[in-house]
Order: structure tokens, then sequence, then C-alpha cells
């Protein structure tokens, strides 16, 4: 069952950041779960952390999926596993 996780950093009208966390299968729309931070740093540690668990569960960067598939790169923080 082919599913995506998507990870993104965005700023607040109020000079915070959130998380920004998109998963489910591959076609749907999924879930959304956002969590908002006072810090920066904190936030980017979070991002961090949740990318590299990704990994380890074998969810692949789209920059590595779309190199295998069409010789394409692009900066985009989405994850998928087959």
């Amino acid at each position: 069952m082919a599913r995506f996780y998507a990870l993104s950093l965005e700023p607040t009208l109020f000079g915070e950041v959130s998380l920004i966390r998109n998963w489910g299968r591959i076609g749907a729309r999924g879930q959304i779960r956002c969590e908002t931070f006072e810090q920066p740093e904190a936030a980017a540690a979070a991002f961090e952390h949740l990318q590299i668990l990704k990994l380890r569960k074998g969810y692949l960067p789209k920059t590595a999926i779309h190199a295998t598939a069409n010789g394409t790169e692009c900066d985009d923080v989405v994850y998928a596993d087959d």
C-alpha cells in the first residue's frame, strides 16, 4: 500500500513557527497535524527528528523517488513508501 508523509515549517502571524505534518495513502487527502513552537530552533529540531524517524521506517525522500523514476530532482520534503 503506497503511503506519503509530508513535513513543512510555516511561520505564523504571531512570530511563531508551525510544524505541519500531512500523511496518508497516495491519492487521498490524508490527515493533517499542526504543532506550533515559540522558538524556531525547537521547530527545526522536531522537524529533523520526524525526518529521521520516517527514513528509518522506510520512507524515501521525494527527491530520491523522482531521481529514480524520471531523472529529475526537486526540493520538496515529502516521503513515500511502497
